[in-house]
């Protein structure tokens, strides 16, 4: 099974490929040794240190393999509310028009597969080693903890993509993708949708009962970030009350930023808001393989000079005249005495992006974003309106949206009208940072892209009816041909 048999022992041979030879590393020059890695809790630390490091390395030879901020890209490029402009160098362009993630040969599907996976081997060898480690108890379980909220976040990645959506109140016998709970290399079947879900919001648990210290950076875990988490899961299972209640407790300790900040470039994890991302310094760039080398605005790289984003005018236009959001982008870039940034030489199109900034136009270095106490509002609002507490879904969009827009008042609306006021805000609030498709996919909603800024020959597909076979990945051959327990999706 080769595909999960990487992710089991990469970090520790730590020489898959010269991208990953500093897969443990808590420094660029610091590796661990695989037999030393539980000994102590120090050097367990340094291998938990190893998987925060992997969420914003390079991934084999593709520059589309940049970590989980290009998986962000993917899943929004399969949305409606991120636009192509124009071919660029190609890069995700078979992604945008809905041909990648239903061919088993592709790198997306690959890489889709393969890099959770890698993570998630990872967790389980900290997960089966860690109270055996010399050291003190609450580094124990603040490691362990970790590690389990890894192998949550992992599969739950996962079965949204490769797996049918969660139905709540069925029995969710629907083919997911393997569950992997301990550091096995041999092949395993696929679990089913509903045996995913319970073993992630175990997981979940078994973290939030050990996440009790202060962790040493936003690119780790703690408690209310694995909150954060299970309020994702049980928003996606529809369990409204579940779902509102920890998205509140999550948020706790997080103020919304202010206006000013909010147009600096989303490329900092000390602001305030954020809750969870990956930091990056200037000597771990990753080059063209950056979240920023595709989704900034000034990044000089051929495919932002030749192709920069845009968000669907649909929804922009929705946007009132005083709010600090309609800045992240430029509707009209004709406008006189209007300020664009772009790379040297870049083109510049209407609706095209100013929210993620690079740290120069010749650096692509950029802390990617997670989780925002934003997004937190959002989920405790979409989760009250549709379990019938209107008055608290009110409460919590007026509190985001008074920030965001001084003018804003309280919602009046109800039933589906509210929902689709917070829908809309959930949709331009969270642009870029990849949640489109599984939003999608969790709400039964067809692909519609009719009406907006898309082309034909960029987006080539326009409508998605929901439900159909479309909306699950296909699971890699190479996993298919290694593996004979699992079996394909629907073609």
């Amino acid at each position: 099974m080769k595909i999960i048999k990487i992710a089991a022992v990469v970090a520790f041979a730590a020489s898959f490929t010269a991208c990953d030879k500093d897969y443990l590393n808590t420094a660029p020059t610091a590796q661990v040794d695989a037999d030393a890695a539980f000994l102590t809790t120090t050097n367990a630390w340094a291998a938990l240190n190893g998987i925060h490091r992997a969420m914003y390395v390079q991934y084999r030879s593709s520059q589309d393999q940049g970590g989980e901020g290009s998986m962000n890209i993917y899943r929004d490029m399969l949305g409606e509310d991120l636009v192509q402009t124009a071919v660029g160098n190609g890069w995700y362009n078979n992604s945008y028009k809905w041909l990648d993630h239903r061919n088993e040969n592709s790198g997306l599907v690959v890489y889709a597969y393969q890099f959770p996976y890698r993570l998630i081997g990872n967790a389980n060898l900290i997960i089966a080693n860690i109270d055996k480690a010399e050291g003190p108890q609450a580094d124990r379980d603040a490691i362990k903890g970790q590690a389990l909220v890894y192998r949550a976040w992992a599969h739950f990645q996962m079965v949204q993509l490769y797996g049918k959506r969660y139905v709540a109140g069925q029995n969710n016998a629907q083919l997911g993708v393997p569950l992997m709970l301990t550091p096995t290399t041999e092949g395993q079947a696929r679990a089913t949708v509903e045996e995913i879900y319970t073993q992630i919001n175990k997981d979940l648990d078994d973290a939030i009962a050990l996440l009790k210290t202060a962790r040493p950076a936003k690119s780790h875990f703690n408690i209310n970030v694995a909150k954060g988490i299970k309020a994702r899961v049980a928003l996606t299972q529809q369990n409204w009350t579940v779902a509102a209640q920890l998205a509140a407790e999550a948020r706790q300790g997080f103020n919304l930023m202010t206006n000013a900040e909010y147009l600096l470039g989303f490329n900092n994890i000390g602001n305030q808001e954020w809750m969870w991302g990956s930091r990056q310094v200037d000597d771990q760039t990753t080059f063209f393989y950056s979240f920023f080398a595709y989704m900034s605005c000034n990044f000089n790289s051929t495919n932002i000079r030749t192709n920069p984003k845009a968000i669907n005018r649909l929804i922009y236009d929705q946007m009132s005249a005083t709010d600090i959001r309609r800045k992240c982008w430029i509707p009209n870039v004709n406008e006189a005495g209007i300020t664009i940034i772009t790379p040297p030489g870049g083109v510049k199109r209407n609706y095209m992006t100013q929210k993620f900034q690079s740290a120069t136009s010749s650096n692509s270095v950029g802390d990617v974003p997670l989780m925002r106490a934003a997004e937190m509002y959002l989920i405790e609002a979409e989760s009250k309106a549709r379990g019938g507490d209107e008055v608290g879904a009110r409460q919590a969009l007026f509190t985001l949206m008074k920030n965001r827009d001084p003018e804003y008042q309280l919602s009046t609306r109800s039933g589906q009208a509210l929902i689709d006021e917070i829908m809309l805000n959930r949709r331009i609030e969270l642009w870029g940072e990849g949640f489109r498709f599984t939003d999608l996919k969790r709400l039964n909603l067809p692909l519609n892209r009719n009406g907006a800024n898309h082309t034909t020959a960029l987006a080539l597909t326009f409508d998605v009816p929901a439900g159909i076979n479309d909306w699950e990945f296909l699971l890699p051959r190479a996993e298919l041909n290694a593996n004979p327990l699992v079996v394909q999706n629907p073609q």
